[in-house]
């Protein structure tokens, strides 16, 4: 690998470890705990607290939005879809489903190069 190559990949959206952040935070907010109500906004907030925190540690020269949905599995459905206007070369986006035997967290970053 050159020094071009690495120069590239440090100002360069990494799909694959951006969704590695995301189930890690996920997995260690909310693991096999079971839906209840009253817990979903301090579950929301710390999901997206430790990957804006894990984010940054990466050092990459990036602005990050991160949302977080939990639903209770209820049978009902839900269905998301987001656009972006951006530069497809350095910016990017990614979106991970996660559940356990209780409920759905959909968790969505969107990073932009500075």
């Amino acid at each position: 690998m050159d020094d071009y190559d690495t120069e590239e990949e440090e100002t360069v959206f990494v799909v694959e470890k951006v969704s590695q952040i995301i189930k890690e935070s996920v997995g260690a907010t909310i693991g096999e705990n079971v839906y209840h109500h009253s817990r979903v906004n301090l579950w929301s907030t710390s999901v997206v607290q430790q990957c804006l925190s894990q984010l940054s540690k990466l050092g990459k020269p990036f602005k990050y939005i991160v949302t977080c949905v939990i639903m209770q599995k209820t049978g009902a459905g839900l269905q998301t879809a987001s656009s972006c206007f951006w530069d497809n070369t350095t910016d990017g986006s990614c979106a991970v489903r996660w559940e356990n035997k209780s409920m759905y967290c959909i968790v969505t970053v969107f990073g932009l190069a500075i």
